[in-house]
């Protein structure tokens, strides 16, 4: 048995926000040109108020069943990956269900791994699906970071956007998932964290995101280069024989050098993070959805996904799509 992406879909909230319209309604000391110079990012989209991590989820998900071909009491297994869910509790992922109007008792729960959170909710997908516990799984990642950036730092607010991206992963006779790696070291925690929390009806500590940016840059490029090639030995292949490499789309300079290390032309490289900012769990189904649509992707090419976020944490899934 294996487990196999059947379908994808995203959804970006409201209108494109451009890098100039977002210096103008924050007073920003930034301009486009130093933006989209270091970052590659020239608009992103921010949900309404209102709009929740669940509902982008929603309107992915609903894309993703329909491009495979399935109803939403198919689904067995909810696994939404994300950094800004609704509430403390219930999960987005049991919100989800919900709104799905999924009422067969299907698993549902939330992965906290940052913007690596769509590598391992896609990674533990598919053992529930090997173990023959569970056969059709909707993967999302889903994010409002646009909830916990802090306006007036021009070194993080421009580099975020909300968004979603889901896909569903069924049991399947032909191999799907080739290999998959997950990694985590709380030591660098401090780099890149929202150092926040709940306590006594009130927010204490720091409610908005923090990063060094060097510190994460110099970390990103070294990880995702060893978990990439980490997986492709597992599954016994060449970087030569990836047709995509879909990574976090966290800023071009770090998609580019992570391409340069494994020695793959840049145009084997999927990059969207020039229109919608680098959206944490959502960004590498997103990406993943984008290249579908767009006929890039095709069955039986082979993709690396890639991601690493604040934890830190980092992973990598080959499969044959």
């Amino acid at each position: 048995m294996h487990a196999r992406i059947s379908g994808t879909g995203s959804y970006l909230p409201g209108e494109p926000v451009s890098n100039a319209a977002l210096i103008a309604a924050h007073g920003l000391e930034s301009s486009d040109e130093w933006i989209v110079e270091r970052t590659g990012i020239r608009n992103r989209h921010l949900a309404a108020v209102g709009v929740s991590s669940s509902d982008l989820a929603l309107e992915a998900s609903l894309r993703a069943l329909a491009a495979a071909g399935r109803k939403p009491e198919d689904v067995d297994l909810i696994i939404v990956a994300t950094s800004t869910p609704d509430f403390v509790f219930p999960s987005s992922a049991a919100l989800l269900q919900n709104k799905l109007g999924i009422t067969n008792g299907a698993a549902a729960f939330d992965v906290q791994a940052v913007c690596s959170g769509f590598v391992y909710g896609l990674t533990i997908a598919e053992k529930f699906i090997l173990s023959g516990s569970h056969k059709c799984a909707l993967v999302v990642g889903a994010e409002v970071f646009s909830r916990i950036l802090d306006w007036t730092d021009r070194g993080t607010c421009v580099l975020f956007g909300d968004g979603a991206g889901a896909v569903v992963l069924e049991a399947s006779d032909e191999p799907g998932l080739l290999a998959s790696a997950l990694h985590a070291d709380g030591s660098h925690h401090g780099i890149l964290s929202v150092p926040g929390q709940l306590c006594g009806g009130m927010a204490t500590g720091d409610p908005f995101l923090r990063m060094d940016g060097q510190a994460v840059f110099k970390f990103a490029v070294k990880v995702l280069a060893e978990v990439a090639n980490e997986v492709l030995a597992a599954a016994g292949l060449t970087a030569a024989q990836v047709d995509w490499l879909i990574p976090h789309q966290a800023n071009v300079r770090i998609l580019q050098a992570t391409a340069k290390r494994l020695h793959l032309p840049p145009e084997k490289c999927i990059i969207t993070v020039a229109h919608h900012g680098n959206t944490s769990a959502a960004s590498i189904p997103l990406a993943l959805d984008e290249a579908v649509r767009s006929g890039r992707v095709r069955r039986g090419q082979n993709l690396l996904l890639e991601g690493v976020g604040g934890g830190f944490t980092w992973g990598a899934t080959l499969l044959r799509f």
